[in-house]
């Protein structure tokens, strides 16, 4: 079996290089230097992948891998230079990092060699509990990081301690280094807010590099300790679980006092709680999954806030005149500006701040607001009765009459399926998929197996997984993750009028 598998490996390679396929046609044998050489030349030109099994859990196939790794993938010096943006730059009242996510285009790009001698720059790719606190994975893209140093998170703008460098070794004890140099993946104990994603730098060379971007939470359940006395220890273990997997968030509802946990499905909360019992020794206790929801507006209206209150005998008074409309485009709600006169620029900071605000705090259902954008279209001020309260109780009120007139839309998140079967389960699993209401985009032949794509709701796959075994008898398998938002039907929206 393994001749004949070696066999196929070489014609696939044959290809790929003239100097393989002569020595194969004049029957001469074939030198592994030779074949390490191929594979790797395909590699690097993306001509093919190589696929290495083995069990991590285990132990099983790591070392080849790991070998793997080094003989076929190119090294820092065969890659052009890491490439970021300059997060200095003055941005109108907004955060440096939000400023520099919004506008990386028009940002000055700065470029980083792999080279020791170079300002350094790393990425934090990963965090795990250690015995003296977090331990941060960091790869090292230039320049040099020395244990007990200060370094600049410039996505946060805070400096962050490197306390302590350490190698990282699977079989044997970790080895505190003094520093690290480009090419190198370390350990570092010391970061507090740094997270998976997060840019490191020297603090004279600042550089963004690109981040991580992460989906939104899908689903949520509420989840609570079974004695008061693990209340504590929840909430610590909840946290460091954050900073190791930004996908999952934990937190508090304040009318309730429970705590929400959110996740990008079913089966991702489900293992976070078998985490927090094996791994944590935490008995908790969970509720029903909740799906998150968000809120859309159904067309655009235009509304005049107006605020005249008397507030311990002062006279309060403003005017503003407010657009709201849907922006499919727009990941939450975007503010603009088209007023060029009529307000202060103090007055005017004041109603933009307020209509954002507004807009991060939820809709009439009291869902997460997205794909909508206010626009600020005029004011009106008096001279001696017009207050910062004035006009953002005027603009807060225009915000809210404005989602009120425009007619709400209630977005439920859609998931991406992929479903391999048996050929003969696959009628069975389109009708309990249209059941759903899914819709089927593609359907492949892989060998004897049917791969179906579908979206579907999140909020009709609760439980999906046990409903397929059971149709395909324990043969089908399912990968899913989220898609969009799309508009919700009609007897949904009125389950939370």
């Amino acid at each position: 079996d393994a001749a004949l598998w070696r066999e196929e490996l070489l014609e696939a390679l044959y290809n790929f290089s003239n100097e393989l396929m002569e020595l194969a046609l004049g029957g001469e044998p074939i030198p592994e230097p030779l074949i390490h050489k191929v594979i790797r030349d395909a590699t690097v030109h993306q001509q093919i992948q190589p696929v290495l099994c083995g069990s991590a859990l285990h132990g099983i196939g790591v070392q080849p891998l790991l070998d793997g790794v080094a003989a076929y993938l190119p090294n820092p010096l065969e890659m052009p230079p890491v490439e970021g943006v300059d997060p200095t730059h003055k941005s109108h009242g907004k955060s440096k990092a939000k400023a520099a996510k919004e506008d990386a285009e028009a940002l000055p790009k700065i470029r980083r060699k792999p080279d020791p001698s170079a300002p350094f720059c790393g990425l934090v790719f990963k965090i795990l509990p250690y015995k003296t606190g977090d331990l941060s994975w960091v790869r090292v893209y230039s320049g040099t990081l020395e244990g007990n140093s200060r370094v600049l998170n410039p996505g946060k703008d805070q400096k962050e301690n490197v306390a302590q460098l350490w190698r990282i070794h699977a079989s044997k004890k970790d080895e505190q280094l003094q520093s690290a140099s480009a090419g190198d993946i370390v350990g570092v104990i010391g970061l507090r807010d740094s997270v998976t994603g997060d840019t490191l730098c020297d603090t004279r060379e600042p550089i963004l590099l690109e981040s991580i971007d992460f989906p939104q939470t899908v689903i949520s359940m509420a989840i609570e300790p079974e004695s008061t006395t693990d209340k504590k220890k929840l909430s610590e273990t909840l946290d460091m679980l954050r900073k190791q997997d930004p996908t999952f968030t934990a937190t508090e509802n304040e009318e309730t006092g429970q705590t929400l946990i959110s996740g990008m499905g079913e089966l991702h909360l489900e293992v976070i709680q078998h985490r927090l019992q094996r791994d944590f020794k935490l008995n908790v206790k969970v509720h029903n999954p909740r799906v998150s929801y968000r809120e859309s507006i159904a067309g655009s209206a235009e509304v005049t806030g107006e605020c005249r209150r008397m507030i311990n005998g002062v006279m309060h008074s403003a005017k503003v005149r407010v657009r709201v409309e849907p922006m499919p485009t727009a990941a939450g709600v975007v503010v603009s500006n088209k007023l060029d006169h009529g307000l202060s620029n103090e007055f005017l900071t004041v109603v933009l701040e307020e209509l954002e605000n507004a807009g991060q705090g939820g809709g009439v259902l009291g869902f997460p607001l997205m794909r909508v954008k206010a626009t600020l279209l005029s004011g009106e001020m008096h001279e001696t009765e017009s207050t910062d309260i004035a006009f953002r109780t005027a603009a807060a009120l225009a915000f809210d009459a404005g989602l009120r007139e425009a007619g709400t839309v209630l977005l439920e998140p859609i998931m991406r399926l992929e479903i391999s079967t048996p050929d003969e389960h696959v009628g069975d699993l389109v009708g309990d998929l249209q059941q759903r209401r899914a819709i089927i985009n593609q359907t492949q032949s892989r060998g004897h197996l049917t791969v179906l794509h579908a979206e579907a709701p999140l909020a009709e796959l609760f439980g999906y997984s046990s409903a397929m075994r059971s149709l395909s008898q324990g043969r089908a398998s399912c990968s899913m993750e989220p898609s969009t938002y799309a508009a919700a039907p009609d007897e949904v929206l009125k389950r939370f009028l």
